[in-house]
């Protein structure tokens, strides 16, 4: 082991070999983390270096830690706790004077809701910064905030119990039928359902694994036929006839006038809920953004 190690380790390094231990593989890892799978292994590698031992087993179904990876593991996460309540702490000694508030969200939240919240709450602390991280799954906005990078998500309720959580809004979901779809009911019916292939979000998503819950309750499969990530582009693909959709109302908008919109067979509706960490310090900027958020008047978009 090298004389003076400790100087030398980097809490970039404990970080991201904590969010390897968490996430369980590199490029789960590099998400939560914001930064690129080959920064990651580097930082770990680097690390492993420094200390003289290797902490990461590295395989094909992923990364696990080696027995000396578990015994330092809480000891690198209490270390990086205790810098986040150093700079909880400093940020709450600049009062609402400057300071920052980090949010992690996804992008109907991101488009719908967030502008009014931060134009009230700019108008009230001018000074105070914020930024607006979006991702593609609700596990990594949980991630976010574990690992100290976001103070305050957005996600699906209800949520784990190292969360905080109240419910900012429902939101019901809604049926994207083709320009060319005719004779169907509203609400649509199982049967006319059937007739279109379904395009919906990947596998991990919180709206897909929502709806194979609800479908499967009444013995319903989805005929899957294009998964795709991003919302606005399945809108388009349904403008295009290359199927129907079952897509919450607010990442369907804004709606082409030549999709039909009809209801689901039975309704559905997600639970949209504001978190923060249970044992998280918060400054007075992030109280100051959640009061807006709680006093904001939101206008949910319903159904006509």
């Amino acid at each position: 082991m090298k004389e003076g190690y400790l100087e030398r380790i980097k809490l970039s390094q404990l970080r991201s070999f904590v969010a390897v231990a968490e996430c369980g593989n590199f490029t789960e890892a590099a998400l939560s983390l914001n930064v690129s799978q080959s920064a990651i292994s580097h930082a770990i590698a680097s690390l492993e270096e420094e200390l003289g031992v290797i902490l990461v087993a590295r395989g094909r179904h992923g990364a696990t830690l080696t027995p000396v990876g578990q015994s330092i593991l809480s000891h690198a996460q209490d270390i990086m706790q205790s810098i986040d309540k150093i700079g909880h702490t400093a940020e709450a000694a600049k009062g609402l004077e400057g300071g920052q508030v980090r949010i992690a969200s996804f992008r109907s939240v991101s488009t719908h809701i967030l502008p009014a919240v931060i134009a009230k709450f700019r108008h009230a602390f001018p000074a105070i910064a914020i930024t607006i991280t979006e991702h593609q799954t609700l596990d990594i906005v949980e991630q976010q905030l574990r690992h100290g990078l976001a103070d305050i998500g957005f996600t699906y309720l209800p949520a784990s119990s190292d969360f905080d959580a109240w419910e900012l809004f429902r939101d019901d979901y809604i049926v994207l039928l083709p320009p060319s779809a005719k004779g169907f009911h509203d609400p649509i019916t199982w049967d006319e359902l059937k007739r279109y292939p379904l395009i919906v979000t990947p596998a991990e998503d919180g709206c897909r694994i929502l709806l194979r819950r609800e479908f499967a309750k009444h013995n319903q499969t989805l005929n899957v036929a294009f998964e795709v990530r991003e919302d606005s582009t399945i809108v388009s693909m349904v403008g295009q006839d290359l199927g129907a959709a079952v897509i919450a109302r607010l990442a369907a908008q804004p709606i082409p006038p030549h999709v039909q919109v009809c209801r689901p067979p039975i309704p559905l509706e997600r639970t949209i809920g504001v978190v923060t960490l249970v044992e998280a310090m918060h400054t007075p900027a992030v109280y100051a953004f959640l009061d807006a958020l709680q006093t904001t008047k939101l206008e949910p978009l319903k159904w006509a």
